[in-house]
């Protein structure tokens, strides 16, 4: 007898913008599931400011850039034109964005074991030190984390905002009607902006009822946090922060649900 996928027909949020959904709605896809695309985030550049034009010409005079998504990389680079002048050491955050920089042929110098902001800090210290430079690309929601780490320790760091988040309004009636008909049985949270987004909807149409038997995956422990405070139960969180190992943490848990009923 063939043994039935593990994700057995369940509907899953997959809270990205087409072009990010595609690898996710795949792995969803090849593990039984059926991948729902509703995009709670999207990302578009800022207007090219006079601090934004004169930081990417002296972009040469940083000791260190940091990535911390493959969002910042794409949005970056659409900016920057190559001068011939030396480019900074860079360190990532995640193997994903990793992969985004080598695809514009770019080698990420530094990428912490641990992928959010605090073990990156905690990785990234003996790396630099006082009077150094850091530049640190994001968008006009991300946290002040590592910025204001690295400063305590007399890092000189500038952040530039170069795209804005905010959620596409054609989602919001798709999620609504989604939620409403029960066709969500596995939110994947990928973010926590995707999470508030979520929830706005939730209350705006009053149906927080209509959620409460989810399974509530989050990728991270930041994530994590963001659920929790607005009520929500998370019932799996990888230890590695990645999509693949997201989705391996909410079979685990699909699993042990499984097993208390025999």
């Amino acid at each position: 007898m063939i043994p039935a996928p593990p994700l057995q027909n369940k509907h899953v949020l997959i809270p990205r913008g087409a072009k990010q959904a595609r690898a996710f709605s795949e792995l969803v896809e090849g593990l039984g599931g059926i991948p729902v695309e509703i995009p709670l985030i999207a990302f578009r550049p800022v207007s090219a400011s006079e601090e934004l034009v004169y930081i990417l010409k002296e972009v040469h005079k940083y000791d260190w850039i940091v990535f911390t998504s493959n969002v910042t990389v794409e949005t970056f680079f659409s900016y920057y034109k190559n001068s011939g002048e030396p480019f900074p050491k860079i360190a990532v955050i995640g193997s994903k964005t990793r992969e985004v920089l080598e695809e514009k042929h770019y080698q990420a110098s530094f990428t912490p074991k641990e992928y959010v902001a605090e073990g990156f800090v905690k990785e990234f210290l003996p790396h630099v030190r006082e009077g150094m430079r850091v530049l640190i690309p994001k968008g006009n929601l991300a946290r002040e984390y590592i910025a204001s780490s690295l400063k305590k320790h007399g890092v000189l760091v500038d952040e530039l905002i170069i795209y804005e988040t905010y959620m596409p309004d054609e989602s919001r009636n798709k999620l609504a009607k989604m939620i409403t008909d029960g066709k969500l049985e596995i939110l994947a949270f990928t973010s926590p902006s995707t999470i508030d987004h979520f929830m706005n909807i939730v209350r705006d149409y009053q149906l927080e009822d209509r959620v409460e038997n989810c399974i509530v995956a989050c990728i991270g422990p930041v994530s994590k946090r963001k659920a929790e405070e607005y009520g929500l139960t998370v019932h799996a969180c990888p230890r590695t922060y990645t999509v693949e190992e997201m989705m391996k943490s909410v079979i685990e848990f699909l699993k042990n649900e499984q097993e208390e009923l025999k």
